[in-house]
Formats: structure tokens, C-alpha cells, sequence
């Protein structure tokens, strides 16, 4: 079957769809997959993937009286997913190829609810605001070039995807997490942004296979998230523009294109000279 332009198969070759590019070109029927499809698919490609109270990970449609939503995967494993919704479709792919990085923000969702309400605090808090960004929008951009993070960490746009173009196509991969961020790329727009996560990694790194570049780092993450205390505050998360990417739009093939202050936003010195410290010695563990 040939994959229409608006089916998930059509979106498999473009850039930043890479982690879920195989999942994708299953499906080349003008429907969206329901959510026998989508458990089917989890089983196969993420084995004993569990929500972070160690429940089975399955796809529902969302039941008439749930919980709340983070807590009813918790307690069920059952995530809720609409009918014929990309938003949703997407949320489901990111449970098959980040299950340990989707358990950890779901454990941390009910410690933080738990810790705010025996210390008597209401609201959700600022934790549980990054982690709710950046599970609709955050990207993980790994380096073996420390410069690289450190220049994008402080809106050094144009020596980070120009200047050095050659170097971070070489060194860099941009994992997207975020699955309104993949809903959006669907048609990507002016001013498109993730909320980057920077790491940098030994140059072995990259000569791993694509799936298992992906599973350690989603295992990365989700140690870094539980163990680490990784995403305490939004603040943590760095705004990068998508749309800067190599390959992500043929316009960004100029200089020029990265002197648009309204896209590419100056550099906040001190603020993102932080961001870019705070991440650039993580390392890949070694086995």
C-alpha cells in the first residue's frame, strides 16, 4: 500500500520523526491505528514497558469516569487514547520508544502529588510543570562535542547551526520526546520551539545502531529524571528553535536565515551559560 500525505507512513523519512521512524511506516492506511494496533505494536517493539506504579502499559479509550490522568496510569497502566487523534497516536509511539523515560515521569508525577499534599501545599508545583513540558515537547539533544550544547544552550544560533554546520551534523543527534512536538512537525510553522535536554557523550556513542542510541538513552533519561533529580523547574528546559536543524526546513540553508531575531532569539547570557554548564557533564555510562 502507498502511504497517502497525511498517513503515519508519510512522516516516516522526515527529520526528527528518527526514533519513531520504523513505527511509523507501519502504517500507511489513511486511519490513524486504533488501540489494539498501538498494543500490539508497544508488545512488539517495548516488552514489559509498565506505567511507574509497575503496571502493564496499554492503550484505552479514555473511560467516562477516570482519574486524573497521570494518576490513572499509575494505578492501571491504561493509557487513554482518543479515536483517529494524532495528539494521542503520537503520545503512544513515545511509550514504545521511550517506556523507562514515560515510567520515570509518571513516578514522579505521584511523588510530587504525595510530597505537595503531605506538606499541605496545593497546586502541582513547578516539577510536575517541566515534566508535563517537556512529555509534550522536550527534545534530548546529545553531542560528542561539548561546544555544541554549550553554543545552542546560549543562543549562539548561527556559529552553533552555521558556523559549525559540518561539526554538529557529525557530532549531534536530536532526539525528540515531546509528542505534541511530532503532532506539530506534522506541519511545522514559524517559530516552532522544543525544550531541549543537553548531554554530552564519548564519540562511541555514535557509532552505536540507531535503536540502541535510542534505548540508552532512553535509560539514560530516566535514570537522570529519577535518580539524578533531573527537572525540578521549567527553567531547566532550553528553548531551541526546530526549524534551525539541519535538514528540518530547506530555508535554514543560509546564514542569513539564523540573523531573524524573531526565531532566533538572542542570547540570554547568564541564564543560558547555566543551562549549557548543567548538562555538558553528563556522560555516557560505561557498561
Amino acid at each position: 500500500m502507498t502511504a497517502g500525505t497525511d498517513t503515519p507512513a508519510a512522516f516516516a523519512a522526515r527529520p526528527l520523526f528518527e526514533p519513531i521512524a520504523a513505527m511509523l511506516a507501519r502504517f500507511a492506511a489513511p486511519e490513524l491505528p486504533g488501540t489494539a494496533p498501538l498494543d500490539a505494536l508497544l508488545r512488539d517493539v517495548a516488552t514489559g514497558a509498565t506505567s511507574g506504579g509497575g503496571q502493564p502499559i496499554r492503550f484505552i479509550l479514555p473511560p467516562a469516569d477516570a482519574l486524573a490522568y497521570e494518576e490513572h496510569i499509575y494505578v492501571t497502566g491504561e493509557v487513554p487514547t482518543r479515536a483517529d487523534d494524532w495528539h494521542d497516536f503520537f503520545n503512544a509511539l513515545a511509550w514504545c520508544v521511550w517506556p523507562r523515560a514515560k515510567a520515570a515521569c509518571n513516578i514522579l508525577h505521584r511523588r510530587e502529588r504525595d510530597a505537595r499534599t503531605a506538606a499541605g501545599i496545593p497546586g502541582r508545583g513547578p516539577r510536575r510543570d517541566a515534566l508535563t513540558q517537556f512529555d509534550e515537547c522536550g527534545i534530548v539533544v546529545v553531542s560528542s562535542d561539548p561546544e555544541i550544547p554549550a553554543l545552542l544552550a546560549a543562543h549562539a544560533w548561527e556559529e552553533a547551526f552555521w558556523t559549525r554546520r559540518a561539526r554538529l551534523i557529525a557530532s549531534t543527534r536530536f532526539l525528540v520526546f515531546g509528542h505534541g512536538t511530532w503532532e506539530q512537525l506534522r506541519e511545522p510553522f514559524f517559530g516552532l520551539c522544543g525544550k531541549a535536554l543537553y548531554r554530552v557523550v564519548d564519540g562511541s556513542w555514535l557509532d552505536l545502531p540507531a535503536t540502541e542510541r535510542q534505548r540508552e538513552t532512553d535509560a539514560w533519561l530516566a535514570e537522570q529524571l529519577v535518580d539524578a533529580g533531573l527537572l525540578n523547574t521549567p527553567r531547566e528546559l532550553a528553548p531551541l528553535p526546530l526549524l534551525g536543524i539541519p535538514d528540518v526546513t530547506p530555508e535554514n540553508e543560509s546564514a542569513a536565515y539564523y540573523r531573524d531575531t524573531r526565531q532566533f532569539r538572542p542570547e540570554r547570557a547568564l541564564a543560558n551559560q547555566r543551562l549549557a554548564a548543567r548538562y555538558a557533564d553528563n556522560r555516557m555510562h560505561e557498561s
